[in-house]
């Protein structure tokens, strides 16, 4: 196998993944769990009960109960990442005459990433609790349309507050639940938004100042070795001029982890900017992911099926987008200095 057909197997490996977890990210069915479900299907009766039930408790295990195991893996990719950036990227920056300073600042996005990181794992997300769930239902009214009064969690035997939900994973309600996050083996909620999005931005950051940094350092590599000049037998015997595909071999030749690294950066760069793009909409209309979810396929219960699309196409338009909105600054304000539970004095 040439090159070519490595580097493009390279390419759009890469692009169908950041297509695909865009896609199906949030979406129970996926071309994973479909895939898994057909290979159970289909090698089911070959194999044992005991490994059976053994893959069944860790799936549910790793994916419908609190693990660590994705912190975990975060934690590695990073220590790879800063290991590579370290020990080749740096080295040649600095022989390249980058600054210090230019240096310095994956690190310092680094300490700063890992206080929010810290700070999404510990922080209570807003559970609901007896001694508190008075308080939290004068937080936010009820709509009537996704938040309906006097509603009862079976599993937490409380009364829900509005824009509350009960987390299977966690087993409990959080108040104002945007999600459950496995990276940071918690739920994302009224209190630890703020952190959950400093977070992504920080990493975000994080990874596309190592992937400049990288970028700089390879084509500075490029147009000190002078390839862009140079040329090349080919294999009649004659001399071609060395073009972009000839310079990416041998980048790839040449600095092998980094070209990979490279590759990686670039993809959760992408990946995690669009999600901190995404859920920085969310805070600014006020709207949580789980509201913004169902809101999409929500129809009212009011209108005849024929026509509920024409009648309330623009009602509910208009409150999937600004139901709890206060504003733009308020809404902001809320993110960062979210609401407390009101205790009524007798």
């Amino acid at each position: 196998m040439d090159f070519l057909t490595l580097f493009v197997i390279y390419v759009v490996v890469v692009l169908t993944c950041i297509v695909l977890v865009c896609k199906y990210s949030g979406q129970q069915q996926s071309p994973v769990t479909i895939l898994l479900d057909n290979l159970a299907k289909i090698f089911g009766p070959i194999t044992p009960k005991w490994l059976q039930r053994f893959s069944q408790r860790a799936m549910h295990k790793l994916f419908h109960q609190r693990s660590n195991m994705f912190i975990y893996i975060h934690i590695l990719l990073e220590l790879a990442v800063y290991a590579e950036f370290t020990y080749e990227v740096f080295g040649y920056c600095r022989e390249m005459d980058t600054t210090l300073a230019s240096l310095s600042v994956p690190y310092i996005l680094l300490a700063l990433k890992t206080l929010f990181f810290c700070l999404c794992i510990k922080k209570d997300p807003g559970t609901v609790t007896k001694k508190k769930v008075a308080g939290q239902l004068h937080i936010y009214k009820y709509d009537s349309r996704l938040f309906h009064p006097g509603v009862s969690c079976p599993t937490c035997q409380l009364v829900k507050p509005a824009r509350s939900k009960h987390c299977r994973v966690c087993n409990r309600c959080v108040q104002r639940f945007d999600h459950h996050c496995v990276w940071v083996n918690n739920c994302i909620g009224s209190q630890n938004t703020r952190y959950f999005l400093l977070y992504l931005f920080s990493l975000s950051a994080m990874a596309g100042d190592i992937a400049l940094l990288t970028g700089d350092m390879l084509l500075h590599a490029v147009l000190r070795s002078g390839l862009l000049h140079a040329s090349y037998l080919d294999e009649n015997g004659l001399q071609q001029p060395a073009g972009p595909l000839f310079v990416v071999q041998h980048l790839f030749l040449t600095f092998p982890r980094i070209i990979f690294m490279l590759g990686f950066l670039v993809f959760i760069f992408f990946l995690l900017a669009g999600y901190a793009l995404f859920h920085t909409y969310l805070a600014l209309i006020n709207q949580t992911s789980n509201e913004w979810y169902k809101s999409r396929g929500y129809v009212c219960q009011h209108c005849h099926p024929a026509t509920a699309d024409r009648l309330c196409s623009m009602s509910s338009d208009h409150y999937k987008r600004h139901f709890y909105s206060k504003g733009l600054l308020q809404n902001i304000g809320e993110i960062f200095f979210p609401p407390q539970p009101v205790h009524k004095k007798d």
